[in-house]
């Protein structure tokens, strides 16, 4: 087995060891993030009806076109801002963290960092 497939391993087990206890609720959802070499990629998720409130990811034509320039960190903060801008839109005011396996470091944490900044509590 290769070191990448160690490492993805690695990152689902701990992503599995974290959604044991993250659980997201009507009144507070999941912000849950993905992300690849090239792209990342936020939803607002209630678990009780397995239903995505909101998204925003750099895939997303306008984003792509408005965002040639910028390196990824600050990318993915824009992301947090749009996110946390289409989920007040819907009335979310908190949400609940899920890191997905990754480090809170670079791109996941500038993700939590822009939606913070527009409103969204947790």
């Amino acid at each position: 087995m290769g070191s990448m497939h160690i490492k993805k391993a690695m990152r689902l087990k701990r992503k599995r060891r974290i959604r044991s206890t993250v659980f997201g609720t009507p009144e507070r959802p999941r912000l849950t993030v993905f992300r690849s070499a090239k792209h990342i990629y936020a939803q607002i998720i209630d678990d009780t009806r397995g239903e995505t409130l909101a998204s925003a990811s750099t895939v997303e034509k306008d984003v792509r076109d408005s965002e040639k320039s910028e390196n990824k960190v600050a990318t993915a903060n824009q992301i947090g801002k749009l996110l946390a801008k289409r989920a007040t839109e819907k009335g979310i005011k908190s949400v609940v963290f899920d890191r997905n396996g990754y480090k809170y470091h670079g791109r996941v944490k500038a993700i939590s960092d822009g939606a913070r900044e527009i409103g969204l509590d947790f």
